[in-house]
């Protein structure tokens, strides 16, 4: 079963300096069929123009993964890391007991475009931790590119959920396979680009939430199209 979120669904909002769109409930926004799914608790594709950026404020018991499809937003917090988030890479942030950041666009011309992820913790408290990695040499054409990962043994960022996320770049005409097991549910975020998932044609911003499927075949339809696959218990 695939249920699709189209773009034009989500919690969409413009603040003039950040424009975003919330596939699941978030702040201000509520929507009593989409609070999450499964351990997935927020994707917001966020939009943030030159010179500004959110402020410093608190997290905590969230597990926050950050994905730039274009610009650089420059991240700050309080165990006293401070690097920019470009394309081709991605950032961790355990938010453990308690952590503060911010985040800005420190450019005067390009605005940053970008995913933000909250997956909620297997268990709360304990130490935040940050963690960044360049997934530029992982990203190949038509491959699943394992990001992060609750398995310690596996080459991906490690977070404190059973869960996994991918990314791919897929050429329009390009395909590929992802087999899930029975007692897995997978949610797709399609970050550019056009693709079809199991004959489902998903646009930019749309988002699916799949169950029992064990095969999961995409299309490249549009050229240079780019998404996330979320491996869910």
């Amino acid at each position: 079963m695939i249920r699709i979120r189209k773009s034009a669904e989500r919690g969409i909002y413009d603040h003039g300096w950040l424009k975003s769109a919330h596939t699941f409930s978030f702040a201000d926004y509520y929507d009593p069929e989409f609070m999450g799914f499964r351990s997935l608790r927020v994707i917001n594709e966020d939009v943030v123009l030159p010179n500004h950026g959110f402020g410093k404020h608190p997290h905590r018991n969230m597990e926050i993964i950050t994905y730039v499809m274009k610009g650089a937003l420059t991240h700050g917090d309080s165990m006293g890391h401070t690097a920019p988030i470009k394309p081709g890479e991605i950032q961790y942030m355990s938010a453990g007991k308690g952590v503060f950041h911010s985040e800005a666009n420190n450019s005067q011309t390009e605005p940053v475009h970008l995913l933000q992820i909250w997956i909620e913790p297997s268990m709360n408290g304990g130490e935040p931790r940050y963690e960044q990695r360049d997934i530029s040499a992982k990203t190949v054409d038509g491959q699943f590119a394992l990001l992060v990962s609750g398995d310690a043994n596996e080459d991906a960022i490690q977070i404190k959920q059973d869960a996994k996320i991918f990314a791919m770049k897929i050429s329009k005409g390009t395909s590929a396979k992802y087999e899930l097991e029975t007692t897995r549910h997978a949610w797709i975020q399609v970050a550019g680009g056009e693709i079809t998932v199991n004959g489902k044609t998903l646009l930019a911003g749309d988002g699916a939430a799949v169950s029992e499927e064990t095969l999961l075949e995409v299309q490249g339809i549009g050229e240079n199209s780019e998404l996330l696959l979320f491996d869910l218990a």
